[in-house]
This record gives structure tokens, C-alpha cells and sequence, in this order.
């Protein structure tokens, strides 16, 4: 499957804010986006002007895609199944976003960043319910049991998984008990520009 595989502190420059595509490397003083805040580009191009109407839909919309690493084709069917449920389409867009397999080894604490989330999950050392799930985009249920094989076997810090998982320390398991809700994504997202853009 096609992936992003240029340098990842250039998106976090290009966006103008820090999309933690490498772990702790973001929170250092190593960060790109601290060190040189500026966009990347002939030096002509760098200069941060205001953005039109269209220009702020169009960000934000590329903010989330490489906050999530998907790619248009893919963050498009996204919006699309969103915008064919019940509710706020753009609710239900980050609900499935965050309810993807690397989205909740990164919100659980078991990965430091989302690619090596995905990494983990295509190794083949995830099971759902009993079953290996190698797929980094599958999508979570309620009373769903995620457990691990060949890497660490406890968040590392419990008490920052979310209210909507569990860890059950007896079995060793993540346990999905609910999904999640708008306050639960912990980025700065602007989710109606996205809609917006895709409704034009």
C-alpha cells in the first residue's frame, strides 16, 4: 500500500504545528518545529501569509491526513462512510480515525508514535478477540479484547488510557468498552473546516 515516506518533521513545518509523528523526539529540544519554525520551501515560498477561505479548509483537511498517516484516496473514503452515518459527519469521522488499531496502541500507550504502532500491528503481534489482526486500519468494537504478543504487556502509564479502554492486568488485555467520544481526540482539530472542504 502507498505511504508518505519523506521526512516527517517537514509536515509538522509545512502545517505550522506539532503532529507528534515521532514520538518523544516532538516533546525535545531535537524538535524541527522548535529548532527552525518555518515552512519548508524556496525561501521566497516561506513567509506565512494569511490563507483564504479555501487555504484554511485545505489545511486542516491536510493536518488530519498526516496526523493519521493516510493518504487522499484513503482519508476520502474516510469522510465518505462518515457522511453516510446518522449524526455530525465530522464526529464520526475522527470517532473512526481514533477507533483504528495503530490510533489506539498510540492512545493507550503502547507505542511511542503511530508508525511504529502500525509496525507492531503488521509484525502479526495483535490479536483481537482471539484472532491476529494485522491490518493498522482496522477498526475497533465495543467488548473488543486487544492483546499483545512479543512486546510490552502494560500501558505505560495506566492512568493515562483513556475513559473509553481498559487495561485488565489478570489477562494482560486492552479492553475496548465503549467508543470514542469528540473530547477523547487529544489534537487541536478543526473538524467542521474538513467537512466544509469536502462539501464545496
Amino acid at each position: 500500500m502507498a505511504r508518505y515516506t519523506g521526512a516527517k518533521c517537514r509536515l509538522c513545518r509545512r502545517e505550522g504545528a506539532k503532529l507528534f509523528l515521532k514520538g518523544t523526539r516532538c516533546l525535545s529540544d531535537k524538535c524541527a518545529l522548535g529548532r527552525r519554525n518555518q515552512a519548508p520551501g524556496p525561501k521566497y515560498l516561506r513567509t506565512r501569509r494569511g490563507f483564504s477561505d479555501y487555504g484554511r479548509h485545505l489545511r486542516e483537511k491536510q493536518k488530519v491526513k498526516r496526523i493519521y498517516g493516510l493518504l487522499e484516496a484513503q482519508f476520502r473514503k474516510y469522510y465518505e462512510e462518515a457522511a453516510r452515518q446518522k449524526g455530525v459527519t465530522g464526529y464520526a469521522l475522527l470517532k473512526m480515525l481514533e477507533s483504528r488499531v495503530d490510533s489506539v496502541l498510540l492512545s493507550a500507550g503502547f507505542s511511542v508514535s503511530r508508525a511504529t504502532a502500525r509496525q507492531k500491528t503488521r509484525q502479526n503481534k495483535i490479536t483481537i478477540n482471539g484472532k491476529v489482526v494485522n491490518i493498522p486500519s482496522y477498526q475497533v468494537k465495543v467488548g473488543d479484547v486487544i492483546e499483545f504478543s512479543g512486546i510490552e504487556t502494560s500501558p505505560k502509564t495506566e492512568e493515562e488510557t483513556p475513559a473509553w479502554m481498559h487495561w485488565d492486568a489478570k489477562k494482560k488485555a486492552l479492553v475496548i468498552d465503549a467508543l470514542p467520544e469528540r473530547n477523547d481526540v487529544s489534537y487541536d482539530i478543526n473538524e467542521q473546516l474538513i467537512v466544509e472542504y469536502y462539501s464545496r
